[in-house]
């Protein structure tokens, strides 16, 4: 079968190389023209994973019998859009795909079936400061429809807004952006899977993040469990059902993000999607669940196995007695001359994966969102002093080295949990 993956970069690697050691053809969109992932494809294009018109041409003139992405919010829109227009099997219809990749949509539904959330309004350019009058600073800010913390702020005034506002627009298709009050709360990432409308909840991890200036929630680890999973598991389960049920969600993979503060448990985000923080490599590991086998089966609608039932039904995440961190590792800003093989940080005690997102000779921007982040490495354990000592482990051997022979990794973002 001939499968089209919108997305060729380190979070759809292994999507690639699983549809084709499971005998598909795969086709990869992706608009950089260095995209590792065009390497391990058997065709690719440059058209971007946002341009579903311009998708659905190369899905024609490919044949394209199933279309999917991973680890990647806005094209889960596109995979739904071409496979409605081909008609072709998908999990996902386009409305459902649309409303939860739109915050405008998504925040409405929320509001509509009484999903907690917190407080919000939409906003044009011309917005009066009378619209805010009932909103507390600060306030964070967000486009309506992008990805990786792209043009996500936290500001102190209207004023800030006001000087940001077409900065923001420009991460957006859009003519207006998404205001919230500012709720401080610990950050709560669910996955799990959904099967004829039942939701398996998989994993629960505490989304570890930081702020650079007025640069809101860059994520630099998960860490698994989360140390709000026992006490609050009813709580997440309930919220998790009724996303599921409000949004129509039938069959997939999900991908919530929760807010945990002093007003109880709210909903950030939500998608239909398997994460971005490699959880097709963690969860299976963690799990015994391969949910990267079970979204392609699905979405070639290929029938799940008796075993893999079987480790879906069987699995209880409260049992799950194993530690986890999935460690998105930033670096300083500047050229990177020299960095430690991947290979040497596999070989350490408990690394399930290791590799970078840059190489040598690439220039490390300053960090503004999750498009700066250098690598990542993926660490496995029974315990949390363990799992402490295995990362500490990996960053004393992970180096990557600049003109002046400097280490540029900072690893205090990535040991802060």
């Amino acid at each position: 079968m001939r499968i089209l993956i919108l997305g060729a970069g380190n979070c759809q690697l292994n999507l690639i190389r699983k549809a084709r050691a499971m005998g598909h053809q795969v086709i990869v969109s992706d608009y950089l023209p260095d995209a590792p992932g065009k390497k391990l494809a058997d065709f690719s294009t440059s058209v971007s994973s946002f341009d579903w018109q311009g998708n659905l041409k190369v899905a024609q003139q490919y044949e394209v019998e199933a279309v999917l992405t991973t680890g990647t919010d806005q094209p889960v829109y596109t995979a739904a859009q071409i496979a409605a227009a081909l008609e072709i099997p998908h999990y996902i219809t386009p409305q459902i795909a649309l409303s939860v990749t739109n915050k405008r949509i998504m925040k409405q539904k929320f509001t509509q079936a009484g999903i907690p959330t917190v407080k919000y309004k939409l906003l044009q350019t011309n917005f009066s400061d009378a619209e805010l009058t009932d909103f507390k600073l600060p306030i964070v800010v967000k486009p309506v429809d992008s990805q990786g913390q792209r043009g996500v702020y936290k500001l102190d005034s209207i004023e800030e807004l006001r000087a940001k506002f077409s900065e923001v627009l420009a991460f957006s298709r859009e003519n207006r952006l998404l205001v919230e009050e500012y709720y401080p709360a610990a950050e709560i990432t669910v996955s799990g899977w959904v099967r004829q409308g039942r939701l398996h909840l998989l994993t629960v991890t505490d989304r570890i993040n930081f702020a650079r200036g007025n640069h809101l929630g860059i994520c630099s680890s998960h860490l698994f469990p989360s140390r709000y999973l026992k006490s609050n598991y009813l709580a997440i389960n309930e919220l998790s059902e009724n996303i599921v049920t409000e949004f129509k969600i039938n069959n997939g993979p999900i991908y919530f993000q929760f807010l945990l503060g002093q007003a109880g448990l709210k909903v950030n985000e939500i998608a239909v999607r398997i994460g971005g923080a490699y959880e097709d490599i963690f969860i299976p590991a963690l799990t015994g669940v391969d949910i990267l086998k079970l979204n392609l089966k699905l979405a070639v609608g290929e029938a799940i196995s008796s075993s893999e039932l079987a480790s879906l039904n069987n699995y209880q995440l409260l049992n799950n007695k194993s530690w986890l961190s999935a460690q998105l590792f930033f670096s300083q800003a500047g050229k990177i001359v020299d960095q430690t093989p991947a290979a040497e940080l596999m070989n350490l005690a408990g690394v399930l994966k290791a590799d970078y997102n840059f190489k040598p000779g690439d220039q490390l921007a300053e960090i503004d969102n999750a498009t700066a982040r250098a690598g990542y490495f993926l660490v496995k354990a029974a315990g949390e002093k363990e799992l402490r000592q295995r990362i500490a482990a990996v960053y004393d051997k992970l180096e990557i080295i600049d003109q002046q022979g400097k280490n540029l990794v900072l690893r205090q973002l990535g040991e802060n949990f």
